[in-house]
């Protein structure tokens, strides 16, 4: 089995979730756009089939075509924002406890 194939296999339920609902997502906005499979496809350089897959929420879909498909529907720049170290309050509490420890 590949590296790839048993990481899907291992994806937290959370994940799993999360790309059933943007690929869903993301067919319900491709729908009221009243794009076809095809022409999306098209627009995205892929074939129907891989668009298939990720409104099906196959997590094996490229990051770069769930990116494209967000850009194609005005969302790719929220896409870069997504992991930015200003929203990651964890890091942040983290942080300021490893330092709170060094001063004891």
């Amino acid at each position: 089995m590949s590296r790839t194939a048993t990481a899907n296999q291992a994806l937290p339920p959370q994940v799993t979730r999360a790309l059933l609902k943007l690929g869903a997502d993301l067919r319900i906005a491709r729908e009221r756009r009243g794009e076809s499979l095809r022409a999306w496809a098209v627009r995205m350089a892929v074939s129907v089939p891989t668009l298939r897959r990720l409104e099906a929420g196959d997590p094996s879909v490229g990051v770069a075509v769930y990116a494209t498909a967000l850009w194609l529907v005005g969302k790719a720049g929220e896409l870069g924002e997504l992991a930015s170290p200003r929203g990651d309050t964890e890091a942040l509490e983290l942080h300021i406890a490893a330092s709170d420890r060094r001063q004891k």
